[in-house]
């Protein structure tokens, strides 16, 4: 079976926040992603990753006023420069907290807007290139519109397309099983055609984003198929715990 990396936005909300470390080790995984690490120091979570043992899988790039609904900064012309700012921010605290990935969060635009796509495609050359030059990976991940209304990169396709087209080498997709079933399904033909493009995978069961063989699709046929395709990397665990997160955990025990 894949490596998993707990997804300590999600999972251990009992605990707080620089608490979750040490649960997600406690519960046996050996790796941890999130979606922003900002609000405390690089070197905090440096810290909390190396008392718990714990690997880095990836976090995002900084989304704009996540408060105010923005949910990434890519696909804005008029935030370019503030954009720029927030690769050069991500890339310093993935330096000190060892991270192989950032994700780019493309934002709420129009996927038919010129301006938007122009300025879409060159914010992920721009990412690409600086995280590149310290080693890092980038991924972005295509969003459902159910979840996240607006979302400009809604669609694997296109963004399989702008991965090929861009030929960053450090540049892949990151393949959320979630938001794959809710756009188009097809999940397991998705993954075998588009697998040389895959940097990083997510999970959670369909429709209500609970543990994994909790929903409609057989998840861990689904997992047995990324052990035979070859694929290496994590599988974030970025599902909701239906109740405690640690007693939701037999999915994982009885793999």
């Amino acid at each position: 079976m894949p490596r998993f990396a707990a997804n300590l936005t999600m999972m251990f909300n009992e605990h707080a926040f620089l608490d979750r470390f040490q649960a997600a080790a406690a519960a046996g995984f050996t790796a941890v992603e999130y979606l922003f690490p900002y609000d405390f120091p690089a070197e905090l979570i440096a810290g909390k990753l190396s008392e718990a043992g714990l690997k880095q899988a990836l976090f995002n790039l900084p989304p704009g006023d996540w408060a105010k609904g923005e949910r990434g900064l890519a696909a804005l012309p008029e935030r370019r420069q503030e954009f720029r700012q927030s690769v050069k921010k991500a890339i310093d605290y993935g330096r000190t907290i060892g991270t192989p990935l950032l994700h780019m969060m493309a934002g709420i635009a129009s996927p038919d807007d010129p301006a938007a796509q122009g300025s879409y495609r060159d914010a992920v050359a721009f990412a690409a290139d600086a995280a590149g030059a310290e080693g890092i990976g980038l991924v972005i991940e295509p969003i459902n519109g159910r979840d996240m209304p607006g979302y400009f990169l809604d669609d694997f396709d296109r963004a399989a397309e702008i991965i090929t087209s861009l030929g960053h080498s450090n540049l892949k997709l990151q393949f959320d099983i979630y938001h794959r079933q809710v756009m188009r399904g097809d999940v397991l033909t998705a993954l075998q055609a588009m697998m040389p493009l895959i940097g990083h995978i997510q999970i959670a069961s369909v429709p209500k984003r609970h543990e994994p063989g909790t929903g409609e699709l057989d998840d861990f046929r689904i997992l047995r198929e990324l052990d035979r395709l070859g694929y290496e990397g994590y599988v974030g665990c970025e599902y909701r715990p239906a109740a405690e997160t640690t007693a939701g955990l037999d999915w994982l025990k009885n793999l």
